[in-house]
């Protein structure tokens, strides 16, 4: 009898960790915005037309009954057609958006690089905004003057951190986003497009970090039209296609779906 209880705290003790092996939990998800049918040039109109009752308004789905899950140290690749809703879906995820229907489930520190320059003031230099955006990750500034010096190694800009972001080339502000969002050690990275931007040798550069972190316990949602980076740097994919989920599994597998329907369809 004793030896069963035993047998059965164990069971209970091990359970949770099963359940803590999923970092994100994507359930039914849809999301919808508004958008006018007819041209508004300004405030005031718009206002007008609110009041009367004059201005339409049409629903555009972007998501439809989205499902999916990401376990701790997976590299997911998102693929599929602009407009298709990659983007959006990595909005949810960073929390920047709340789903219209669904829920969507994060745990862990997210550090999302969504769109090249996000988070940065361009009025100010590219040192002070390595500080700014360690604020917006929950660092403190002195955690991040400790980070600070590997930042702008892995950037390669070492020359240039006293100037103004405004003055950089977006291949520069994606070596810096890039280079604030993999060292403060984020639980998720979520890459929009921004691993091609840039010159091939900070590519591969990024792909060989990418690598280490993921070994490391870091899970990756990237969004790539570049199939074979897709391939080089994720464990699975998800294709999306009209707001839905068309496959998700494999890499290689889902890829050559995706792959062949854009020759039948001659995209």
């Amino acid at each position: 009898m004793e030896e069963k209880n035993l047998t059965q705290e164990t069971e209970i003790a091990t359970a949770p960790s099963q359940i803590d092996d999923t970092i994100i939990e994507v359930s039914d998800v849809s999301m919808e915005f508004f958008t006018r049918d007819e041209k508004i040039d300004n405030l005031k109109e718009l206002f007008v037309r609110l009041l009367k009752g004059k201005a339409k308004r049409k629903v555009v789905r972007v998501l439809n009954n989205v499902s999916f899950s990401v376990k701790k140290g997976e590299s997911i690749g998102l693929i599929g057609h602009n407009g298709a809703g990659k983007s959006t879906l990595l909005k949810l995820i960073a929390e920047i958006y709340k789903p219209t229907k669904g829920t969507v489930k994060v745990r862990g520190k997210v550090a999302p690089l969504l769109n090249l320059g996000a988070g940065f003031d361009p009025e100010s230099s590219a040192k002070e905004n390595v500080y700014l955006n360690g604020a917006i990750l929950g660092y403190s500034r002195k955690e991040i003057a400790k980070k600070y010096e590997e930042i702008v190694e892995f950037a390669e800009l070492g020359e240039y951190m006293h100037i103004p972001i405004k003055n950089f080339s977006s291949g520069m502000v994606a070596r810096l986003g890039f280079a604030i969002a993999i060292d403060v050690n984020p639980d998720i990275l979520l890459v929009d497009e921004i691993l091609s931007v840039g010159d091939e040798n900070f590519r591969k550069k990024c792909a060989r970090k990418v690598n280490e972190l993921r070994e490391k316990g870091v899970t990756f949602v990237i969004v790539s039209h570049n199939m074979g980076q897709v391939k080089s740097l994720c464990q699975k994919a998800i294709w999306i296609e009209n707001s839905e989920v068309m496959a998700y599994g494999d890499v290689n597998e889902v890829c050559e779906k995706y792959q062949k329907y854009c020759n039948e369809q001659k995209i």
